[in-house]
């Protein structure tokens, strides 16, 4: 096959998760979404000549890149960073909210807005984008043992986060103090 062929195939094959995995770090805000998408492809058509053979980790780097690139050719990096990590309705509509307003798992996603947006990013690549350690390595443009490396810390951090935050019966009226945002 030629490059074009390969690039084409790419295209068909991994269009749709390379728009979720855009769409979910933008919030679903379309007329961006597509922007950025479009440029992903772009930069994959004049790098056709890299592509590897399991294209779509790679392609997630250059998802990575081009997000980068626009949140801060947007000139909008500070909202759209805490839209990506820290907005509470963003996390909110993940999680299926019970009748008692306090969602199951509610917790889970204050203790994921809390790590940074390294942590945050190398958790979504494994649990959103299912990726392997191997492909999360060529999405962070990384070694196979840094990426291991990242993903057992995150996943720690998260842990511990989790355990802070977690409702407990004894802990009662002390966790409410950390729900002060300044």
């Amino acid at each position: 096959m030629s490059n074009d062929e390969i690039f084409a195939a790419a295209y068909r094959e991994h269009y749709w998760a390379v728009s979720r995995y855009v769409a979910r770090r933008l919030d679903g805000r379309t007329s961006e979404v597509e922007e950025v998408v479009a440029e992903v492809f772009t930069v994959a058509w004049r790098r056709r000549a890299d592509l590897p053979g399991a294209p779509l980790p790679w392609l997630y780097g250059v998802a990575r890149n081009c997000l980068a690139n626009a949140v801060r050719g947007y000139g909008r990096r500070r909202r759209l960073m805490d839209r990506l990590g820290n907005d509470e309705t963003a996390h909110g509509r993940q999680v299926v909210v019970g009748p008692d307003t306090e969602a199951p798992g509610a917790w889970v996603h204050e203790a994921l807005a809390r790590l940074s947006e390294a942590d945050q990013e190398v958790l979504r690549l494994t649990a959103w984008e299912e990726l392997g350690v191997d492909e999360v390595a060529v999405a962070l443009g990384c070694g196979r043992r840094a990426a291991a490396m990242r993903l057992h810390r995150a996943r720690r951090r998260l842990r511990a986060e989790i355990d802070r935050l977690r409702p407990t019966p004894t802990t009662g009226a002390t966790a409410t103090k950390e729900h002060h945002h300044g």
